[in-house]
Parts: structure tokens; sequence; C-alpha cells
């Protein structure tokens, strides 16, 4: 006999999603409306997959997208429970194998983080690409964009964003960018003027936190705990806040979908604005990317930023800016002024890339890479650097953390490292403030394991050097 689950709805087995997509979507319907409410235990995998007839492994998967969507939250033997809460009142708006001469390409040392891998890029592929472009469409490489880039390529933006990140967005919305410092400027100078309070996450990306200083603007430091940023202090009010919800950069969490909420709700009240920067968001290796920030409140108080640098080429200097209708007339006032940066060659290229399926397919073969990289190093730091600290693993993104015992100073392990040829961002510079961090951001997509490892030999050495100087002091 079938246990009753308590979640009433049919697999509707003639759609083309997923029956574990249904599951999701329709457990996010429950939650959102407030039938699930927050603390609600749901069925166990066994009795809901019995009941709905599917296995119990697209059971699983369900509920563990859900688990990295923030709507719920897992713990062995005591089940699933949701932690989402219920609906929210928003205003009405309108909405290959190249390998033997990418060889060449010389990497940075090891363990730099934020870097991908050039050699696996699809060379062969890419050239054919803009040969193609070059023959059929020369034009297309040098003329034909307006001040917000390539429309083709905006287009194509628009699909991708659609199916990946869940956002809903016109051609109109996309300014073509070069970078997401490109794409900050554009903001910053569309929506603050000099000396206005900007909120950043504390710790954060070292230059987000630079450029809203060098722009004459008002830092107001967002701390982060477990459930993302936090929300900026009463007394405060920025206009704007900058952040990384779908892989907080660079401790690696996922913003809750409480917070979420907090967030959107907190921009509707003060009428500011919530910059998402989505910097490595396709790059996630458990279930499907996270729905964006931006997709919450459909582009209403949200602006989205994505890059083409972290998953595609670093030397492109190609991102993206998705931006609410209301703000296209001042932002392309703002670029008629300010004018377009990202290069117009690749745009074209790009957009038929997109359009062929070829960036989907290198996509496909370099998370997979990426993620065998990052199970290496996890699984190696785990092993042997046990005994000075520990590793967070977020199964998501281009680097990760260790945390340092408090016997040893991420800056001096640094300096003895560069001195080996290692490369380590010591997590402590990575905050404005002395809030105590202590560790190292490690980047694993750029090198191969045989590079991590002959690294890592000479890391454990520098290690064990530090320390024992530290016991004979």
């Amino acid at each position: 006999m079938i246990q009753d689950s308590g979640l009433h709805f049919a697999i509707d087995r003639s759609r083309k999603t997923p029956i574990f997509e249904q599951l999701c979507e329709m457990i996010r319907k429950l939650a959102h409306t407030g039938v699930l409410k927050k603390g609600t235990a749901l069925p166990a995998t066994r009795v809901l997959a019995e009941e709905l007839d599917v296995s119990r492994s697209t059971v699983v998967s369900a509920y563990e997208q859900l688990v990295a969507e923030g709507y719920l939250q897992g713990r062995r033997g005591s089940g699933y429970t949701v932690c989402a809460i219920g609906a929210v009142e928003l205003p009405h708006t309108n909405i290959t194998d190249d390998t033997s001469k990418a060889e060449k390409v010389a990497s940075l040392r090891p363990l730099t983080p934020g870097q991908p891998d050039m050699r696996l890029f699809p060379y062969r592929h890419w050239a054919k690409t803009v040969a193609r472009v070059c023959r059929t469409n020369p034009e297309a490489m040098m003329t034909g964009a307006g001040s917000f880039g390539n429309d083709s390529l905006r287009q194509a933006i628009a699909n991708h964003v659609r199916e990946w990140r869940g956002l809903e967005c016109s051609p109109q919305q996309i300014i073509v960018t070069a970078g997401a410092t490109d794409a900050l400027n554009i903001c910053f100078r569309t929506l603050v003027n000099t000396g206005q309070a900007v909120g950043i996450e504390d710790p954060g990306y070292k230059p987000i936190l630079r450029f809203v200083s060098s722009q004459g603007l008002t830092p107001v430091f967002l701390d982060i705990d477990q459930d993302g940023a936090k929300l900026p202090e009463k007394k405060v009010s920025p206009h704007i806040v900058v952040l990384t919800p779908s892989h907080q950069y660079p401790l690696g969490g996922v913003m809750s979908l409480q917070r979420r909420w907090e967030y959107i709700r907190w921009a509707n009240t003060n009428h500011a604005w919530i910059i998402e920067d989505d910097y490595d968001s396709e790059l996630r290796y458990s279930g499907r990317p996270i729905p964006a920030m931006a997709s919450f409140d459909n582009l209403n108080r949200t602006i989205y930023i994505g890059s083409f640098s972290k998953v595609f080429s670093n030397t492109l200097r190609l991102g993206y800016l998705i931006v609410p209708h209301c703000l296209i007339a001042p932002i392309r006032q703002t670029m008629d002024n300010y004018g377009l940066k990202a290069g117009l060659m690749p745009q074209q290229a790009l957009s038929e890339f997109i359009d062929s399926g070829d960036f989907y397919r290198h996509l496909r073969r370099v998370r997979k890479i990426y993620n065998e990289r990052r199970k290496f190093l996890v699984d190696e730091l785990s092993k042997n650097f046990s005994h000075f600290g520990s590793v967070q693993n977020h199964p998501a993104g281009m680097q990760l953390v260790f945390h340092l015992n408090n016997t040893l100073q991420d800056s001096e392990i640094a300096q003895r490292a560069k001195e080996a040829g290692i490369a380590l961002e010591p997590l402590s510079e990575s905050t404005m403030r002395n809030l105590g961090y202590n560790g190292f951001i490690l980047g694993f997509c750029g090198y191969s394991q045989d590079e991590m490892s002959d690294a890592l030999d000479k890391l454990h050495t520098v290690f064990s050097m530090v320390k024992k100087v530290r016991s004979d002091a």
C-alpha cells in the first residue's frame, strides 16, 4: 500500500519538461503561495516516488535541486523540510578537441582563482564560425550595431538567460558590455552621483571594492552570513547594492530564498536598485543552474550582469547587462555619451556560435572537466592539508576557499608560496575591514590535475616549513 504524501498533483508525461523539473515547479509554486509553509517536512523520497510512479532518483534529483535553490534544506536522517517563505506582494510591472595547438597557450601560475583553461577553448570551431561570418556577412564584423551592441547577439543572450537563468527579457533590455566592470560603470553613470552610497559585499570581489571607491562613491559594507549578504542597516540607505546571490565571491555560498525576497522588498520600499553580478552561474556542478535573482521580481528593481569571460573566453572581453524597461532610455542616454566599449568584431560570430549549439557543447565539456578538477582539489586538501585548515566544498564556480587554522597567517604563507612559484590569493585581502578571515581562494579550472598535484606538493612543503618555524619560535 502506497502512503499518501500530502503533495496532491499529477505528473504530465505528455509534456517535454522532464519529470524532475515538473516536480520542482510544483514544489516551488506551493512554497511561493504559502501552501507549503516554512518548516514543513516533505515526504520521504521513496514514498513520493511510489505515489507518483517515478524512480526514486528522480525525486532525489528534484529535492537536491530545490536545496541548491534555497527552497528546501536536507539533513541526514531527517529528510527534507521547507525553508522558503510564502508569497510576496510585488508591484505590477510590464514586462573540441584542439588541445594539441592549444597546449601552446600559456597558463597562469597555479592556483590563481577565476581563470578558465584556454587550452580547452574550441579554437577550430570558433575559427570556422568567424570565417563563415567574414564570408557571408562581413559588414556585421564592423558595422550595424547600435549603442547597445549587435542585435543578433542580444537576441541570443535573451534566449540563453531564459533557458539557463529563468530570466524573461527582450533583446531591447540587453546591452553588450566589455565585461563586468564596464557594466558597473554604465549602471553607476546612470543611477548614482558622486558621494552617494553603494552597498557591496564584504568579503567580496576586490575589483568591485576598488571600483566603487575610485568612482567617488561611499561604500556601505554588507556582512556575509549563512544566508548570503545581510541587508543594509536601517541607519544607512544605499541607492544601489551589488550582490553575487548565485555564488557568493569569494566564500562560495548561495543566497537563501528568504534573503532574496527580503532584498526585493527592501529595494521596492526604498526605491533602490539591486545589481546582480552573475559572473560564473553556468558553472554549477550539481543539478540545474539556480534561477537568477532578477527573475524573482521580473526585472523590476534588479539589474543583471552576465559575462562570457569565465565560461567561454577571457580574451574576447564580452559581457552583458540586462535592465528593467524603465531604465532603457536613461541608459541609452548614458551610452550615447559614454560609447560602446565592447569589441564589435566578435559579436556576430559569438551570436552564431551560441545559436549553432557549439557554445553549449563547449560549456558541457568544460563543466565536466572543471568538476573533475574541483573534486581532485577538494580530495587532496581534505586528505593532505586537514591539519592546516579546512576546505569549503560548494559544487559551483571556479574557485574554492581553504580556511586556515588560527596558528597560521594567509599573507605570510602566500608570500612564501609565491617564491615557490605558486599563486595564492589570501582571503584576508578580500575584505575592506579587519573581519578576521584567514585562508586562501584557490582556483582549479585553469590547471590540470598534474599541475595542481605538483603545486600542492610544493605548497605542503611551504605549510610545513612555516608551521615548524612558528613551533620553534
